[in-house]
Parts: structure tokens; sequence; C-alpha cells
């Protein structure tokens, strides 16, 4: 919501670096797809606009699949189907945010 709002598409210049290398990730797995348009200014010149899509499609397909986390359950812990994910991580993963 912070970067689409309540759109599908962004336009790629409004994007930090960071952020940037996220889609790339996102892109990989099928959550964002890009798509490049071309004005002729009045000048002559060509200016490209790149985008950002979101994949709805695919987004709502992969949230169908169920939870891939489940196979990570900590087996000594009594788990219900309204779990988090935060639940399904081992006990070692909370202990290297202790001081």
């Amino acid at each position: 919501m912070d970067l689409f709002g309540f759109d599908d598409r962004i336009i790629d210049n409004v994007l930090e670096h960071e952020e940037r290398q996220l889609f790339y990730m996102l892109e990989s797995v099928g959550f964002l797809s890009t798509e490049r348009e071309e004005i002729f200014l009045h000048d002559g010149r060509n200016w490209r606009i790149h985008y950002w899509n979101l994949e709805k499609n695919n987004i709502r397909q992969f949230s169908k699949k169920g939870n891939k986390y489940q196979e990570y359950k900590v087996e000594d812990a009594d788990k219900t189907p309204y779990d988090t994910i935060y639940s399904y991580l081992p006990k070692y993963v909370w202990s290297t945010r202790k001081i």
C-alpha cells in the first residue's frame, strides 16, 4: 500500500535503490512484472518510462496454495491452523535477538 496505493502499477522513478532490489526479487518469483512506454517529445527525442506491475493473479494463486512455512513447524508445540508464520520458526531464531 505504501508504494502502490490503490493502483496495480507504479513508475520506477519513485523507487529507492533498496526498494528496486526488492522489486527485482519479487519479479523473479512472478509477483511483479515490468513494462516500458516510449513517448516522443516535441524536440524529437524519445522518453522511456519504466513501470512495475502487480501480478495479482499470481499473488492470489500463491496465497491459495497454503502456507509453505508449515514444513518448518516446531514439533513440540501445539499448533492450530490460525497460528502465524512466527510460530513456525525454530526456537534458536528467537535467541539471536537476545542481549
